[in-house]
């Protein structure tokens, strides 16, 4: 059997770069870092984001089955949603994930004051949250971040991709600032409204039309605030 050569000689040419970016992500599924796309180019990182948002480019123009999508600083390619029904004809549908108040109520808890502690957590919502921290661990949404360096060093938990994801947020600096005078008043509405859209999409889709929600909630309050003032 012949072996494998290695080519460490670096990517010159633009289409080529984006090539081999391309190839990268399609064979990895998972998202990539931007210092590793960098060195399948050979090159430094501002090159291989260069090539990447080309390559992004390329994908937004046309009819095209795939996209890419960055999150935060890492590249994932993944299938457009809106062809996601032609697929279920020849795939079976995956479980549907149905998130009740219980878990939405931490999930907005983690998302918006992670990493964060099960008592942090446990201190705003005013009962336990082992279940509902657990079960979103298990939907992969959330994971444990590190442990906090205090008395009996208790796990932090933060937002996953999958989270960023499935909520079509780029970066945690995409979450739209909330008035902490009226955060549980906001929250609640939010997740009332996320609930049902989460529900009526499954798991797959919420993205952009849920990050919508939480965007309007938060101009709403932002209205109002100003004319009552």
């Amino acid at each position: 059997m012949e072996e494998l050569t290695i080519d460490n000689t670096p990517v010159t040419n633009e289409k080529d770069q984006e090539a081999v970016i391309e190839a990268v992500l399609f064979t990895m599924g998972s998202a990539v870092e931007l210092k590793q796309l960098a060195t399948a180019i050979g090159q430094d990182k501002e090159t291989a984001k260069a090539a990447v948002e080309r390559l992004m480019k390329r994908y937004q123009t046309g009819k095209h089955g795939m996209e890419i999508l960055q999150l935060e600083d890492s590249y994932q390619m993944c299938t457009q949603s809106k062809y996601y029904s032609n697929l279920i004809r020849i795939a079976s549908a995956p479980k549907k994930q149905v998130l009740s108040d219980v878990v939405l109520e931490t999930l907005s808890i983690i998302a918006y004051r992670q990493p964060v502690t099960k008592l942090e957590i446990e201190k705003i919502r005013g009962v336990k949250s082992d279940h509902a921290v657990n079960r979103l661990v298990e939907y992969n949404l959330v994971y444990e971040a590190g442990r906090l360096d205090a008395p009996g060093r208790p796990a932090l938990f933060a937002t996953t991709e999958e989270f960023m994801r499935r909520f079509g947020i780029g970066a945690l600096s995409d979450l739209p600032d909330m008035n902490p005078a009226k955060e549980d008043e906001i929250r609640a509405e939010v997740e009332e409204e996320l609930k049902y859209k989460l529900e009526e999409m499954g798991s797959n889709d919420a993205s952009e039309e849920a990050l919508e929600l939480l965007e309007a909630a938060v101009t709403r309050e932002q209205n109002n605030k100003e004319n009552n003032q």
